[in-house]
């Protein structure tokens, strides 16, 4: 776990968060595998990728929308300093 320097050997993030080993995916794949068997397997992968390319779709969007609010509200702050601006104007020419 530490090496001679008395530093973690593994990097201080794997050893902050207890990071998952080589093995310990293994015996997890393996029980996931004793679990639903090989036929499922394929049928679960991709439902799982259906629902990654959903999810990443749907962020997309709203990163979007985000976007567009952004734009339209410098728009209409745009909008508003020029009407100041005019009605400033007005009023000194009064």
């Amino acid at each position: 776990m530490f090496g001679l320097t008395g530093e973690p050997t593994g990097g201080l993030l794997a050893f902050i968060t207890g990071l998952p080993g080589h093995w310990e995916i293994v015996i997890v794949l393996m029980v996931i595998l004793l679990l639903f068997g090989g036929k499922k397997l394929p049928e679960l992968a991709k439902g799982l990728g259906r629902g990654l390319r959903l999810f990443k779709r749907e962020l997309k969007g709203m990163k979007e929308d985000v976007e567009a609010d952004a734009h339209e509200k410098k728009q209409d702050q745009g909008s508003q300093d020029q009407q100041g601006d005019t009605g400033q104007k007005n009023d000194q020419q009064s």
